[in-house]
């Protein structure tokens, strides 16, 4: 009686293996496909990503045009100064030669 269930056994073990061995799904067909699949799928992105950036920078340009045109004249030649003291600031430079040699001094 022994006998016979190892023979089962063994007999099982041999069906059940080449099972296994089949599961690996390994073709190169499918799998050249989807790489092809996928880099059109990743070139569609960058498209749309491209263009909703070109689109955001394009509004962002329009509302400081719009802003700028509400503006006066005095108040845009005013805006430009600050705006280019502020940039010398920011970079950590002095103003220029003849800039500090002719302004005014400040009365303390």
């Amino acid at each position: 009686m022994k006998f016979k269930r190892l023979i089962y056994f063994i007999l099982l073990l041999n069906f059940v293996t080449p099972v296994i061995a089949q599961d690996n799904k390994k073709g190169t067909g499918p799998k050249e496909q989807s790489v092809k699949s996928e880099r059109k799928v990743r070139k569609e992105l960058r498209r749309e990503a491209k263009e909703r950036r070109r689109k955001e920078r394009a509004e962002k340009k329009a509302v400081k045009a719009y802003h700028k045109r509400l503006q006066t004249k005095k108040v845009r030649k005013r805006m430009k100064r600050s705006k280019n003291t502020a940039k010398l600031n920011n970079e950590n430079r002095r103003e220029g030669f003849f800039r500090r040699m002719f302004k005014k001094k400040k009365k303390v």
